[in-house]
């Protein structure tokens, strides 16, 4: 049976006791990315700018767990309003730039949310 393993990355982490990403064997799933700056509660005023960080963040979880953007299998986006959607095309297009490979999404609108959130599946080495 695969150990579990829990994912921290520097300058991010909840408020509670849960890691910002778990591990089991090759499968990898984070909990809710918040679009927090390193080492603060601070997040960009606009959509584009929280999504940028929200993959930043993915990033260093993909790393810290030996995996690379091409290990993901899933996104999901929260974002506060649908005139949001467009932000997430260029973000994602430069993580994900070929057409024949690229991870499904889920682009989920919570009207009223202070900010966007995310949070992403993958398997390593399959």
């Amino acid at each position: 049976m695969a150990k579990r393993q829990s994912i921290e990355i520097p300058g991010l982490s909840h408020l509670t006791a849960i890691p910002v990403a778990t591990k089991i064997g090759p499968l990898l799933v984070s909990s809710v990315i918040a679009p927090f700056k390193p080492g603060s509660r601070e997040h960009a005023a606009d959509a584009a700018g929280q999504l940028e960080q929200i993959f930043e963040h993915v990033g260093k979880m993909l790393e810290a767990a030996g995996a690379t953007w091409d290990d993901v299998a899933k996104m999901n986006f929260w974002l506060a309003d649908a005139a949001d959607r467009p932000a997430l095309e260029p973000v994602w297009l430069k993580h994900f730039p070929d057409d024949h490979s690229r991870a499904s999404r889920h682009t989920h609108i919570s009207k009223g949310a202070p900010f966007a959130t995310g949070d992403f599946l993958a398997y390593i080495g399959g």
